[in-house]
């Protein structure tokens, strides 16, 4: 199996140990993971504001670097959820399509494609978890709260894996 890891651009400014992270942990896993350094923003700012019409070169760029890899993993739950929803490059709709099926947050990747079940992995420490609207919504990593249906969700199954984590809750799970 081999990886495309897509890091996006807030993440790449922002945040470089979480792309770091999460190469080791795909690593870790036994993944051969690919980075392709010419990769730039999934376009996301641009249609959030109102011109998608304007995010064709990031579209085009897009399928070029990561129609070769049987799966794209990415850190960043909108951004996945954006590539999934809005990738429509001018000229390569059937790659397109492959890529909008092969994009995965990286919970989700590790939950239902991996399937991991144990994590080899300790952090003694207190972890506030905030459950975003793109992965319960548009992703289904978690139950919504609004719905009444058995409780579930992806990222607490992954960190309850992990040795010396406490959740905390800003409310009570259900």
């Amino acid at each position: 199996m081999k990886v495309g890891l897509f890091i996006p651009c807030y993440v790449d400014q922002f945040y470089p140990n979480t792309a770091i992270a999460t190469l080791e942990l795909l690593e870790k896993q036994g993944v051969e993971v690919g980075y392709i350094t010419q990769q730039t923003c999934c376009g996301q700012p641009m249609a959030n504001s109102g011109y998608e019409h304007l995010t064709g070169g990031c579209n085009d760029l897009f399928v070029d670097n990561f129609a070769g890899y049987d799966y794209i993993v990415s850190p960043s739950g909108s951004c996945a959820l954006h590539i999934k929803e809005h990738l429509y490059p001018y000229d390569n709709e059937p790659a397109a399509q492959g890529i909008r099926r092969k994009i995965y947050e990286l919970t989700e990747f590790l939950t239902n494609v991996l399937k991991v079940e144990k994590l080899d992995a300790a952090f003694p420490h207190k972890v506030g978890l905030h459950q975003s609207c793109h992965g319960q919504r548009g992703l289904k990593l978690a139950q919504m709260t609004e719905l009444t249906a058995s409780p579930f969700s992806k990222p607490v199954s992954l960190l309850n894996m992990v040795a010396g984590v406490e959740l905390i809750y800003l409310t009570p799970p259900r």
